[in-house]
């Protein structure tokens, strides 16, 4: 399975990402900003999505908001 971000660079366990938009996080009232660096994700079954902590909260991401640092 590959999972490629926005640009359709490869992503692995433990890269570096950047959101391309800003996202509201269904449940809270944060908004994590575009140009938001992510740090260490880890990939999911579902190649259209990756695991990752913002802020010290664990929330899946879809790969079309991401872009690879």
């Amino acid at each position: 399975m590959e999972v490629k971000d926005s640009n359709g660079n490869i992503l692995s366990d433990g890269d570096n990402v950047v959101l391309i938009k800003s996202l509201k996080v269904k449940g809270t009232s944060t908004t994590l900003k575009q140009g938001t660096m992510v740090k260490k994700i880890r990939l999911t079954d579902n190649e259209e999505e990756v695991d990752c902590k913002v802020n010290g909260t664990s929330i899946v991401l879809k790969t079309c908001f991401l872009k690879k640092a």
